[in-house]
């Protein structure tokens, strides 16, 4: 698999694992780390994001729209005015640190990638916002693919678990799942986007339901046998709230070993809320299954 280099960076694939940490520009998270507060929550962005640094991140992730199951969509004008700032403020103190912008949004992207974001992190995999992949491929970035079939009217929410889906129907999980993703990888390539700058996301709690989340996370190997590098976002999940019966704010370890799974079936990016904590299980993980 060919290295990805962005700017100073080289993305080694199967060397080790990177994390991206993840900075919720929003007032409605599911993980109940929401940063936004009027306008925007500049001091609270900026102390995780100095935290996450400090911690080893590889990636900051900076989203404006919660994708959480039941949760309103966001136009383009607000979403703009939570991100835009924060990527300012972070691409101007750390110049060197990399950053995602997670939007499906091509005047989104657009501006985000000229405010300082490397980046795209799209959750629909190309297929919400026809301009977004001229956009990535404009601007030279990567992007990261991700597999969504989320319907709201499948949504279940309760209180304390919060959103899962229930009564996905798949012909066959991995197959359909694989298939869909290489359909967003034909969108990518035939707007000029080169394959050694794809990233495959399985899209784990998007349009699937909780054993569906948990078969998808041990086949993993079989989403990166399509040849491209796999980004894996199980963080704080409610599919980790429903197997353990916890709330977002106690689903560390589930994290964890979801997380420790996931580098052993080939994941090389980890998406996580709790940067210190995953960064050590990421490390020790590779310690033991990476080749040297």
């Amino acid at each position: 698999m060919i290295p990805l280099k962005i700017g100073n960076h080289i993305f080694a694939w199967g060397s080790r694992t990177y994390v991206m940490g993840i900075l919720n520009i929003t007032p409605d998270s599911f993980s109940g780390d929401g940063l936004l507060a009027a306008p925007v929550g500049m001091d609270a962005c900026m102390e995780q994001a100095r935290r996450f640094v400090e911690a080893g991140v590889d990636i900051l992730d900076i989203g404006g729209e919660s994708t959480r199951p039941g949760s309103q969509p966001v136009d383009a004008e607000a979403e703009n005015q939570r991100v835009i700032p924060v990527i300012e403020q972070i691409a101007s103190e750390f110049p060197d640190m990399l950053i995602s912008i997670d939007t499906y949004k091509a005047s989104v992207a657009e501006k985000a990638l000229l405010a300082g974001a490397q980046i795209v992190n799209d959750v629909w995999g190309l297929r919400a916002d026809p301009g977004l992949a001229n956009v990535v491929a404009d601007h030279h970035a990567p992007v990261i693919l991700m597999h969504n079939r989320s319907k709201p009217a499948n949504a279940q929410v309760q209180a304390n678990l919060g959103g899962r889906y229930i009564g996905m129907e798949y012909d066959d999980l991995l197959s359909d799942v694989k298939k869909e993703l290489l359909e967003s990888v034909s969108l990518a390539m035939a707007a000029g986007i080169p394959a050694e700058k794809i990233i495959l996301d399985p899209g784990i709690g998007f349009g699937k339901t909780v054993e569906q989340n948990l078969e998808l996370l041990n086949r993993l190997d079989e989403i990166r046998q399509s040849g491209y590098p796999v980004l894996l976002g199980p963080s704080r999940k409610s599919f980790i709230g429903y197997t353990l019966d916890l709330p977002p704010d106690q689903r560390l370890e589930g994290t964890a070993a979801a997380i420790a799974v996931g580098i052993v079936r080939g994941a090389d990016i980890i998406r996580v809320h709790d940067v210190q904590f995953m960064v050590r299980v990421a490390r020790m993980t590779d310690a033991i299954v990476r080749k040297r």
